[in-house]
């Protein structure tokens, strides 16, 4: 389901270039979406994008680098790849500082390209799968009521049943019991994972 979900956004005013990468790109097995300049790609692109953006550096209107540049200013961890006829340094550069996977001078070859877009695929795979584990952490602690988490983050601190007990007002005992239906409801298995959830209820994980 995830692969299924991958595209190469392609950006690139030259109609024969788009269509000669979708062509390559389609044989070698990835989805792609074709855009003429960075305004139609922002019109198109929704939160549910997900893939690489393999965009010209010279676009008409918004530049690659300036369409780059928008996307992290609009909080789009889309991984970018630019491409370009006319390179130079302060251009790769400041396409890698803005973080681009890649920064590829026509003619480039379909090993290049193709690399550059697996390493993209790499990092966008690892942010989807986090925030699948962000999401399915958020609906195990939703099972828990407010007492529970408060037990769950003083577990978390290293606190043990009697300075639990004690700060709560309740019973070592109550602690425990209160402990073990955390550990029922989350599927945690030892102090460890109820760290991990800890943290990932206050979002520092």
């Amino acid at each position: 389901m995830l692969a299924e979900r991958l595209t190469v956004f392609i950006v690139d005013d030259d109609s024969s270039i788009r269509d000669s990468l979708a062509l390559m790109l389609g044989i070698a097995g990835y989805r792609t979406a074709l855009f003429a300049d960075a305004e139609a790609f922002l019109s198109a692109s929704t939160p549910e994008f997900a893939g690489c953006l393999v965009a010209d550096l010279k676009l008409p209107g918004k530049s690659g680098l300036e369409l780059q540049a928008e996307l992290r200013r609009r909080g789009i961890t889309l991984p970018v790849i630019i491409i370009t006829a006319h390179g130079d340094v302060p251009a790769a550069r400041a396409a890698f500082q803005a973080q681009a996977v890649d920064f590829l001078e026509k003619p480039f070859d379909k090993t290049q390209l193709c690399a550059a877009i697996d390493s993209a695929y790499a990092l966008e795979q690892k942010r989807i799968q986090g925030e699948e584990t962000r999401r399915a952490d958020a609906a195990m602690l939703a099972r828990l009521t407010q007492r529970e988490r408060e037990v769950l983050d003083a577990v978390a601190l290293g606190l043990h049943a009697k300075e639990i007990a004690a700060a709560m007002n309740i019973s070592p005992r109550t602690v425990e019991v209160h402990k073990t239906r955390i550990m029922e409801k989350l599927g945690a298995r030892n102090v460890a994972e109820l760290v991990r959830f800890s943290l990932a209820g206050s979002g520092r994980r």
